[in-house]
């Protein structure tokens, strides 16, 4: 599997506004962040790094666009909105991880470079007929809970199928895991094996507390949040 990645890259660049001490208290994060992924025996090149900034400021954002890390990740529209907007003078892929709400597909449609939690075929329909249309992973659920976003494996063939009937960007699969790590593990292989079963490019699956058990089960990409930029504050914006 191959994959792009900006998250690799070890020098500091230069960005407007960016705050000194939380730059470099993320390098320093960042580094530790790299060795617990070649502590696994994958290469940095391999894997991309989504920077979770939900509950931060868009201060986050430039801290992370300093060090490299040009791939960003949000879960609520307002801040979606919010953070692109303030933003644009960087270089950068934003990935919106939250459950899509029909009537808010098209906001974050036009800021998102890749929608990463589509699970209905009505969403499908939903962005193919807007004008923007970002790349798009198919979230599987393996939890089994009721409050878990993402459909079940053996649903994704006829997603994907649609996905493509409409001329969309069906770049890969999404997932995220019970919290305990052998569930994660078997989580993760069969997400991997589907995604290969499908023929896509991309699996979106590990995060800061189960990216050793990502990494080793294949993932082309993490999505990483506490471990770049600690602890959260409480949010509600939805």
């Amino acid at each position: 599997m191959t994959t792009s990645s900006t998250s690799v890259a070890m020098t500091t660049f230069p960005v407007s506004s960016a705050n000194p001490e939380l730059v470099a208290r993320v390098a320093q994060n960042l580094a530790a962040l790299h060795a617990r992924i070649v502590s696994t025996g994958r290469e940095l090149a391999t894997i991309r790094i989504v920077a979770v900034t939900k509950t931060f400021g868009v201060e986050a954002v430039r801290a992370a666009a300093a060090n490299g890390l040009l791939d960003v990740g949000e879960n609520y529209v307002d801040e979606l909105e919010t953070k692109f907007a303030q933003s644009r003078d960087l270089d950068l892929s934003w990935y919106f991880l939250g459950p899509l709400q029909s009537n808010k597909i098209a906001r974050v449609a036009s800021c998102a470079s890749v929608l990463c939690t589509v699970s209905r075929i009505k969403e499908l329909e939903k962005i193919a007929s807007g004008p923007h249309r970002p790349a798009l992973y198919v979230q599987v659920d393996y939890t089994g809970g009721a409050t878990r976003n993402g459909v079940n494996a053996s649903e994704v063939p006829a997603l994907v199928q649609r996905a493509r009937d409409l001329e969309l960007d069906v770049r890969g699969l999404m997932t995220v895991a019970a919290p305990d790590l052998a569930k994660a593990r078997s989580a993760f292989a069969n997400l991997e094996g589907l995604r290969v079963d499908q023929g896509l490019a991309e699996c979106s699956m590990g995060m800061t507390d189960d990216l050793e058990v990502a990494c080793e089960m294949g993932t082309s990409e993490l999505r990483i949040g506490r471990a770049l930029f600690g602890e959260r504050v409480d949010h509600t914006a939805s």
